[in-house]
């Protein structure tokens, strides 16, 4: 296997982050309900994380978290900065703890793994969980306050506003699982992404000996 600098690597990073930060706009916009939003954005961490691996879902996982910083950091949102950083950080966190699963379990070579790979997925997002806990409670109280007192007029307090972000995000997880589950027992996707992270064999070189 070639390193993450692969061509063909990059170019199915490039394509995960694209598709999670669609999926981001296309969810928000259609299922948009109050202050909180759908975000389907982490099928392109999974897909990543799953196929790729520990870094490789890191990396998408950020590039999946760009669409929902800016939206929540700066254009339909007042996290500022700290949303710009913090939301990829805890994307990024879901896609290397999905792909470390994967890998120590080896649950991608496991034939009708799909039940585990739901499985993975809901377990890979329990340190997103809490990194979204202390991302409200503490970074966005302390770093930014006047923030964290309009969410506390709107909602009551931070407390019913992370309650509320973490139930939302169990649903889209749940979905985002079972649609796992039944991805990776698509014969077609899996050869496609096998193609991705294989090396091309390497055709020996046979050399003309001149007939004496």
């Amino acid at each position: 296997m070639g390193g993450i600098g692969d061509p063909r690597k990059i170019v199915f990073v490039a394509l995960m982050g694209a598709l999670g930060n669609v999926m981001f706009i296309v969810s928000q916009t259609i299922f948009k309900a109050s202050q909180i939003a759908l975000d389907l954005s982490h099928i392109g961490t999974f897909v990543a994380a799953v196929y790729g691996g520990p870094w490789i879902g890191c990396l998408t996982g950020l590039i999946v978290g760009i669409g929902p910083g800016l939206n929540f950091g700066y254009f339909g949102g007042t996290l500022g900065l700290l949303g710009v950083i913090g939301l990829p950080m805890g994307k990024a966190l879901t896609g290397l703890t999905v792909g470390y699963i994967t890998r120590f379990f080896k649950l991608k070579n496991t034939k009708r793994s799909a039940w585990k790979i739901s499985l993975t997925t809901l377990i890979g997002y329990v340190p997103e969980s809490i990194f979204t806990v202390f991302y409200f409670e503490w970074l966005v109280v302390v770093l930014l306050p006047d923030v964290a007192a309009s969410f506390t007029l709107y909602f009551g307090s931070i407390h019913l506003l992370v309650l509320s972000i973490l139930a939302k995000a169990w649903v889209e997880i749940a979905l985002l699982s079972i649609f796992m589950g039944t991805l990776v027992g698509n014969n077609g996707f899996n050869d496609f992404v096998t193609r991705v992270f294989t090396k091309s064999p390497i055709t020996p070189k046979i050399s003309a000996k001149k007939p004496d």
